[in-house]
C-alpha cells in the first residue's frame, strides 16, 4: 500500500510536469501592487501553505476582483479557518480561491445574507448551481479583510487544479517582484544507521555557518561515518516585505551527482500533514525553527519531492572526503549554495542516542489501548510515523501524554472515568489541555455517563476539568434605554473564562438578527444595514451558551429613529 502510494504521488508529479499551465489567463485578485507575508508552500502549523497571502496594505475592505470568468460554486462562513472564503470555478479547469474576507459583494453578499437569515446560523456552507452566481473577469466579488484565523489583515488567494489540488499561483504569471536571495539560518546532520556517527554523535548535529565572500556558505568541515542525512532551516523574501517566507525549491548534490529535490509547485490537501513527517517535528516544538529534513523516510509520501537518491540519505566511508551541497532558490530563481565538506573518520562515540525507553513502546502499524489510573489512552494504527517509545503516567485526575515533541498523524482518543464525581456535577466536566501556564483548555469532549473522552493529534498533559462559570455580556457601543440612532452596528462583548464559548443568539423584538462573532476581540457585531429593525423601540435578547452548557441571558432596550 506504501508503495502505490509513493507510485501515485511520482505518477501526479509526471503528469503535472506536463501540463500547461496558462500564464496570462488570471489577472490579480487586488489593483494594488502585490506583496506577500506568506507564500506558496510555506511551512505552517500541520499544513504547507496552500496559496500566496497578499498584504492589504494594513487595511480591510479593499474591492476583490475575479481574476477571471466564471461562477461561485462555494460559499462557506466560519469564525474560524478560512473566515468568510469564496471559492470560483473558471471555464479552462482551474478554479480559485479567496480568504478572509470581510464581506461579499452584490449580488453574492445579498445570496448569503438571505441564506444565513432563512438559516438563522452566521456560521453557513453553501453550493449555489453554476447559473446562480456567475462572475465576469474584473468584477468586485468580495473586499479584504482579517476574518477566521487571521493574524492580521491580507486576502488568502489560491489556484486549485481540476481535481481541487492547491497550485503554486506564480505558475500562473502572477507577479510578486523578487531580487533578494534566500536566507540561510542553520544546517544539521542526522546518523541515520545504527553505526552512522558524525563528531563523534549519534544524535542530530547543528553544524557551524560560515559566510563566503561570493555570498555563499560552508559548513565546518565534519568527521562523519556509515549513513546520514542533512536538514536545512531556511526561509525567502521578496521585495518591499519583511516576512519569513518558505523557500521555493531546495536541491542537493553528494560529490557532484544529485541526491534530493523538494519543489513547491503542487500538492493535495490529503497529503500535506505529511509536513510533520518532512520537518524535524521535535527540534520545532523545542526551539520554535523549521528544519526541512533533505531525505524521505518511511511513511513521508510527500509528492513535493520531486528527485531522490536512496531517499536522500548519503553513505560516509573512512577515509574517503566527499562534499555535500545544498542549493535554495526561490521562485525568481535567487539562489544560495552552502557546502559541507565531509571527512570519512571512524570515530569513539561521545555522545550516544538519544533514547528514553518507557514501558509503553507503540508498533506504528497496530492499534494500541493503554490504561493508566482513571484514563485510557486508545492509539489507532497509523496514528505514529515510526515505532515510538511513549511516557505515559496519571496522578488522579491529571495525565501525563508525553511531550508534544512527537507528531500524531490520525486522532488518539482520551477517555476518562468521572465516576467518584457526583451525578450533580457531571454536566460541567470537560477535557482540557494543560497549556505552558498550567491552565487547562477546553478540547472537545463527549459524555457518555460517568465517561468523558475527547479526540487529539497533540501529545501533552490532560485533565479532568470543571466549569461552572456563565459567560459574560457586556454592551459596548449603547446602554440600556438610551438612543442609538447614529449607531451603524450593535457591538457587544461576551467572553467565557473557562471551556469557552459553544453557541450564541441574538432577537429584537422576537426575531433573530445576524450578529458576528470575532473570537479574536470577543465581540459579537449586528450591522444596522441588515434592515431587520423597523420599530422606534426595540427589545434585544442575547443568550450565550459555553461548551459544558453554561448559559447567560442579557436584555436591554434601545431607541432608534425610523425614517
Amino acid at each position: 500500500m506504501k508503495q502505490l502510494l509513493m507510485f501515485l504521488c511520482l505518477l501526479s508529479y509526471a503528469g503535472f510536469s506536463q501540463e500547461n499551465i496558462p500564464k496570462d489567463y488570471f489577472s490579480n485578485p487586488l489593483d494594488i501592487p502585490l506583496l506577500l507575508s506568506g507564500n506558496f508552500g510555506e511551512l505552517r502549523s500541520n499544513h504547507f501553505h496552500s496559496g500566496l497571502d497578499i498584504k492589504t496594505q494594513q487595511r480591510e475592505g479593499l474591492p476583490v476582483y475575479a481574476p477571471a470568468d466564471g461562477y461561485v460554486k462555494r460559499i462557506k462562513v466560519s469564525h474560524y479557518g478560512y473566515g468568510k472564503a469564496l471559492y470560483l470555478q473558471h471555464p479552462n479547469g482551474y478554479s480559485s480561491v479567496y480568504a478572509h474576507l470581510q464581506s461579499y459583494a452584490g449580488p453574492i453578499q445579498q445570496y448569503v445574507k438571505e441564506h444565513q437569515y432563512n438559516k438563522e446560523s452566521f456560521e453557513i456552507e453553501l453550493f449555489p448551481e453554476s447559473d446562480v452566481l456567475p462572475v465576469k473577469k474584473g468584477q468586485i466579488i468580495a473586499y479584504s479583510g482579517n476574518s477566521g484565523s487571521s493574524g492580521g489583515p491580507h486576502l488568502h488567494f489560491e489556484i486549485r487544479d481540476g481535481a481541487s489540488r492547491p497550485m503554486n499561483p506564480m505558475l500562473f504569471g502572477i507577479e510578486i517582484p523578487d531580487t533578494r536571495e534566500p536566507l540561510i539560518n542553520s544546517v544539521f546532520a542526522y546518523p541515520v544507521s545504527e553505526d552512522a556517527i558524525v563528531n563523534n554523535s549519534q544524535n542530530p548535529m547543528k553544524l557551524r555557518l560560515i559566510r563566503q565572500k561570493d555570498g555563499s556558505y560552508k559548513t565546518e568541515s565534519i568527521k562523519a561515518i556509515g549513513k546520514i542525512g542533512f536538514g536545512i532551516s531556511a526561509y525567502d523574501q521578496q521585495n518591499g516585505a519583511s516576512n519569513k517566507n518558505g523557500t521555493y525549491q531546495i536541491k542537493t548534490t553528494f560529490n557532484g551527482l544529485e541526491t534530493f529535490t523538494v519543489l513547491f509547485n503542487k500538492f493535495s490537501f490529503a497529503e500535506t500533514r505529511y509536513l510533520n513527517r518532512y520537518m524535524d517535528y521535535g527540534y520545532f516544538e523545542t526551539n520554535r525553527s523549521r528544519v526541512q529534513k533533505l531525505f524521505r523516510e518511511s511513511n513521508n509520501p510527500l509528492s513535493v519531492i520531486t528527485q531522490e537518491n536512496d531517499n536522500g540519505y548519503v553513505t560516509i566511508r573512512e577515509g574517503y572526503s566527499s562534499v555535500y551541497s545544498i542549493e535554495v532558490s526561490d521562485f525568481k530563481g535567487n539562489k544560495v549554495l552552502i557546502t559541507v565538506p565531509i571527512e570519512g573518520i571512524q570515530q569513539e562515540v561521545v555522545a550516544a542516542k538519544d533514547l528514553q525507553e518507557t514501558q509503553d513502546y507503540i508498533y506504528h502499524d497496530q492499534a494500541t489501548s493503554i490504561t493508566k489510573g482513571k484514563f485510557s489512552v486508545y492509539i489507532p494504527s497509523e496514528s505514529l510515523y515510526e515505532d515510538t517509545y511513549l511516557d505515559i503516567e496519571a496522578t488522579g485526575d491529571t495525565l501525563k501524554l508525553h511531550k508534544d515533541i512527537v507528531p500524531i498523524h490520525r486522532n488518539i482518543t482520551i477517555t476518562a472515568d468521572a465516576s467518584n464525581y457526583e451525578k450533580k456535577d457531571l454536566d460541567k466536566l470537560y477535557l482540557g489541555r494543560i497549556n505552558y501556564r498550567g491552565v487547562p483548555y477546553y478540547n472537545t469532549t463527549y459524555r457518555d455517563g460517568t465517561k468523558l473522552s475527547t479526540r487529539t493529534r497533540t501529545f501533552g498533559s490532560y485533565c479532568i476539568a470543571s466549569d461552572t462559570e456563565a459567560p459574560t455580556i457586556v454592551p459596548l457601543n449603547f446602554s440600556d434605554g438610551k438612543w442609538i440612532s447614529s449607531n451603524k452596528t450593535l457591538e457587544i462583548k461576551i467572553e467565557d473564562m473557562e471551556s469557552g464559548i459553544s453557541t450564541y443568539r441574538a432577537t429584537v423584538n422576537g426575531k433573530f438578527i445576524l450578529t458576528e462573532y470575532d473570537y479574536k476581540k470577543d465581540v459579537l457585531v449586528y450591522d444596522f444595514e441588515d434592515a431587520v429593525i423597523d420599530e422606534t423601540e426595540n427589545n434585544l435578547k442575547v443568550i450565550v451558551v459555553d461548551n459544558v452548557g453554561n448559559s447567560t441571558t442579557f436584555e436591554a432596550t434601545f431607541f432608534r429613529k425610523q425614517s
